[in-house]
């Protein structure tokens, strides 16, 4: 077809050929410059060359968008492009992934803490115990929800308010005052959480979608350092050897034998709360006395420790208990309920928790305390007992805190003592003696044992 010179009357009349899927006009004054006319009425400006002789063609685009003059200049920059040795279509692929990667390096700089957060809570979920992970959900919680108990609604956690924080936006000072801010009502708290927010800045430096967006001096500029809370052991919060009598005997009168045992198990194991109250019949073996608590820093099934005489005496009614079947009246009032009655799981089970498990022993305490006329001790209390006065039988302080589920401290502990079971067993039952001794309850664990027909010394 014979070139002509382009105009906009001239283009507005050129058509499809009959008996044509396409016509195509070339332009005489640009070299390469064409308009291209569809049998369906559209109508496209092209751009037509060769490279490394090879046919290039292009489109330019729609001819009711673009003008005649900038469509000869676009035409005019391909043909530039082609001369040098450079393929239109590549450059543009190129701009595209430039874009795309620019959109991408946008949207990281937009990640905020909460989104972060919560892929670093999924993503490490496995690697934790039940316990630490309940420790990053409780301290990133939103709060302002109905309490459960209670009146007026739920507490947001201390890293709540960094949730719509931007990671860039982490810096040391804005750390630092969030510390301050935190410390001032809830010390501890925001001494974990602090810790928390540590772990996770080092794995947003790990991870290629987050990496560069946090400053690496986040967590270790002095101002961050001076901000983060002393915390101490609360002054007192502990049995006294004389304490022990009007405790044990304030705690055994609770008239519910769960918490009864729950709050004797803890000063007993010096185990963590929530270690024990998670405590499944399938880890409790009468005959081998030795309990598996979900230990906080090993994770599930991580510590095996002692079952001893008198603890497994508690234990054993709370199982004739658990499986004892409902009267008829409690029958009853399972079917009306649709509900079909089977034994708990749990050790400490409760019937009114959502889970199954005991879940606030605390008020129990609290007036059994009362009514023994004896100063608050926490339930963490209970376990700072067992390690405090386990030192009046003399043993082993590393005895004591592999039965606890601490980290050894020394490098001998870490590297050079691994005690088997029977050999804590040894020293816990005497842990236990004394303690009752001292209570002035009388147990006699030889014949508990013969009664039970259970060995001597396994």
């Amino acid at each position: 077809m014979e070139k002509q010179n382009f105009t906009a009357a001239r283009v507005e009349g050129f058509v499809c050929e009959s008996a044509k899927q396409q016509s195509i006009y070339w332009d005489a004054k640009t070299p390469g410059f064409g308009l291209r006319v569809t049998a369906a009425g559209s109508r496209a400006y092209i751009f037509e060359s060769r490279l490394f002789g090879k046919t290039i063609r292009l489109t330019i685009g729609d001819a009711r968008a673009w003008e005649l003059g900038k469509a000869r200049t676009e035409a005019s920059r391909l043909k530039t492009l082609i001369d040098d040795g450079k393929d239109p279509r590549e450059l543009r692929v190129e701009e595209q992934i430039a874009h795309a990667a620019r959109r991408a390096d946008a949207r990281r700089q937009d990640a905020t803490f909460s989104d972060a957060w919560d892929e670093y809570v999924e993503s490490r979920k496995s690697f934790w115990s039940a316990r630490h992970y309940r420790d990053h959900l409780q301290h990133s919680v939103a709060g302002g929800k109905p309490k459960k108990r209670g009146e007026g609604t739920t507490q947001a956690g201390p890293l709540a308010a960094l949730r719509q924080n931007k990671l860039i936006e982490l810096t040391s000072e804005r750390i630092a005052e969030w510390l301050v801010s935190q410390t001032a009502e809830r010390p501890t708290m925001a001494a974990l959480s602090f810790r928390l927010l540590r772990g996770f800045i080092r794995w947003t430096s790990e991870t290629p979608t987050y990496r560069g967006l946090v400053p690496a001096d986040a967590y270790r500029a002095r101002s961050v350092k001076d901000a983060v809370p002393r915390v101490r052991a609360k002054e007192g919060d502990s049995l006294q050897r004389e304490q022990l009598s009007s405790w044990f005997g304030g705690v055994r009168d609770i008239g519910n034998p769960v918490i009864s045992a729950y709050l004797q198990g803890l000063l007993l194991t010096g185990a963590r709360r929530e270690e024990l109250a998670a405590l499944r019949w399938k880890d409790v073996d009468f005959q081998w006395r030795s309990l598996v608590l979900d230990d906080k820093v090993e994770g599930s099934g991580g510590r095996s420790i002692p079952l001893t005489p008198y603890l497994s005496s508690l234990l054993l009614d709370l199982k004739r208990i658990n499986e004892t079947p409902p009267n008829p009246r409690q029958a009853a009032r399972l079917a009306a309920q649709r509900k079909t009655w089977a034994p708990s799981q749990w050790v400490f089970a409760s019937c009114t928790a959502s889970d199954g498990k005991i879940a606030e022993p605390r008020i129990a305490h609290v007036k059994a305390l009362k009514a023994a006329g004896l100063p608050h001790v926490t339930l963490h209390g209970l376990r700072r007992s067992f390690g405090t006065l386990s030192e009046w039988c003399e043993v082993p302080v590393g005895v004591v805190a592999q039965i606890q589920g601490h980290k050894p401290s020394a490098i001998a502990e870490k590297h050079y003592r691994r005690r088997p079971l029977d050999l804590l067993r040894m020293w816990h039952d005497k842990i236990e003696v004394w303690l009752l001794a001292q209570a002035g309850i009388p147990f006699d664990a030889a014949q508990f044992r013969r009664e039970r027909q259970l060995p001597e010394t396994p």
